[in-house]
C-alpha cells in the first residue's frame, strides 16, 4: 500500500504551481482515498472522475446506465467543485491524478496553461449542454423582479466613494428597498456558491459585473484601473447578507422554505426537481425556462463540460464507455435521461460535433 506520506509527497509536489488551502485539502482527500486502493505494484482499475457538483448527479446517473450493462469497476467519484476539479485535473498524468473533470465553465487560459507545464498536454473538451444560474424564492414570498444592476448593488462588497477620503466604501445596502425602491423593506438574505466554483464565476462575471458595468464610469474605470475596478464589480461581500453554502443546492431549498424573505442561488436542474416549493426570478426581465437558458436570452446561462485526458484513454477501463454513454443520444438529447434532472440538451448538430469529439477523443488546441 501506498503511505498517508508517499501520499502527502505527491499531494504537495513542490516543483509545480501551489494550489489554494481548499483545494489542497481537496486534493490531499482524493489521494488518500485512491492509495487506499492501491498496492505499490498495482495499478488501478478503475476511473477516477471528480470536477462540478451541479453536473455530479447527471454524471452518477450516466455511470449507474454504464454499470447497469458492464462488468466495469465503478468509478472513484468526488464532487470538488469546477475550480477544484480543474486544479487536481492539471496536476499531472500520474496514477493519483483524475482522468475526467467535469466543469460549469470553461477552462482558464491559466489552468491550460497548468496543465501544459504538468505534461497534462491532450485535453479532449467535450461540452455536454447547457444550465442556468437562477435566484429562487420561497413560493410563499412576494415576487420581486430583479435586473443585473440589482444584483449588483445587493451583493458587491465595495462601492465607490461619493465623498471625499478612502477611495471605496464597504456596502451600505442592507435591505431590498435601498437596492431598489420598489423592493420590499427586508434584509438582504443571499445563498450562493463559495469561491472556486463554476457557479460563483458564473455569478461574478455575467451577474455582477455586468451589472456594475451599467454604474457611472465603471466602463472607463476598466481601463484606468482594472484593480480597483475589479474590486468593485466581480467581489462579492462577505457579511451577513450573502452566506457561501458550498456546493450544497439543496441546502438552499431547505433555507427558502425556512425563510420566505431570503433569496438563494441554484442550478436549473434544482428549480425543475422543487417547483412545488421555490419560484425562480425574472433577471432583466426574462424568465429561466428551457428556451431562454438554451438560446442565451436568459442572460446568466452557463454551458457545462467535461475534460477528459486522453493519455488515460488505454490505461484506465471505463474511460471510453463513460464518455460514449454521457454523449448518446439516449443521455443528452432532448429526449434524454438527463434532461429529468435538469440538463438543458445542446441542438442537434451541436451534440454530433462533440459526440464525434468524445468518440475520436480529439484534443482541444492551447
Amino acid at each position: 500500500m501506498l503511505s498517508s506520506l508517499q501520499v502527502m509527497r505527491v499531494a504537495s509536489r513542490p516543483s509545480k504551481p501551489q494550489m489554494s488551502k481548499s483545494v489542497v485539502t481537496v486534493s490531499i482527500a482524493v489521494l488518500l482515498l485512491v492509495a487506499s486502493n492501491l498496492s505499490a505494484d498495482s495499478r488501478r482499475d478503475y476511473l477516477m472522475i471528480v470536477g462540478s457538483t451541479t453536473i455530479h448527479p447527471m454524471s452518477q446517473l450516466v455511470i449507474k446506465r454504464i454499470m447497469e450493462n458492464s462488468d466495469l469497476r465503478a468509478p472513484m467519484v468526488q464532487p470538488t467543485g469546477s475550480g477544484g476539479g480543474l486544479s487536481l485535473f492539471c496536476n499531472g498524468n500520474d496514477e493519483l491524478d483524475p482522468d475526467i473533470t467535469l466543469a460549469s465553465r470553461p477552462i482558464r487560459q491559466s489552468e491550460l496553461e497548468k496543465c501544459k507545464l504538468n505534461g497534462v498536454n491532450e485535453i479532449v473538451e467535450v461540452k455536454i449542454g447547457y444550465d442556468g444560474v437562477i435566484f429562487a424564492q420561497s413560493r410563499d414570498a412576494t415576487p420581486i423582479k430583479l435586473t443585473r444592476y440589482d444584483i449588483y448593488r445587493a451583493l458587491a462588497k465595495w462601492f465607490p466613494n461619493p465623498d471625499e477620503g478612502e477611495p471605496l466604501i464597504a456596502n451600505p445596502h442592507s435591505t431590498w428597498k435601498d437596492v431598489n425602491g420598489d423592493f420590499p423593506d427586508t434584509p438582504i438574505s443571499v445563498r450562493g456558491p463559495s469561491k472556486g466554483s463554476g457557479t460563483r464565476y458564473i455569478l461574478e462575471r455575467l451577474a455582477m459585473e455586468e451589472g456594475c458595468r451599467i454604474a457611472e464610469g465603471m466602463v472607463e474605470l476598466e481601463e484606468e484601473d482594472p484593480w480597483q475596478y475589479r474590486l468593485i464589480c466581480r467581489t462579492i461581500r462577505d457579511d451577513d447578507a450573502y452566506v457561501e453554502v458550498g456546493e450544497n443546492d439543496e441546502l438552499n431549498v431547505d433555507a427558502l422554505t425556512e425563510n420566505a424573505n431570503a433569496l438563494a442561488i441554484v442550478s436549473y436542474g434544482v428549480l425543475e426537481a422543487h417547483e412545488d416549493l421555490i419560484r425562480p426570478l425574472t433577471i432583466d426581465g426574462i424568465a429561466p425556462d428551457f428556451e431562454a437558458i438554451r438560446n442565451g436570452s436568459y442572460l446568466i446561462s452557463r454551458p457545462l463540460y467535461l475534460y477528459a485526458r486522453k493519455s488515460s484513454a488505454n490505461l484506465y477501463p471505463g474511460f471510453r464507455e463513460y464518455l460514449a454513454e454521457f454523449t448518446s443520444e439516449e443521455a443528452w438529447s432532448k429526449s434524454g435521461y438527463l434532461r429529468s434532472i435538469g440538463l438543458v440538451p445542446m441542438l442537434a448538430e451541436e451534440r454530433k460535433k462533440y459526440a464525434a469529439v468524445a468518440n475520436t477523443l480529439t484534443p482541444m488546441d492551447f
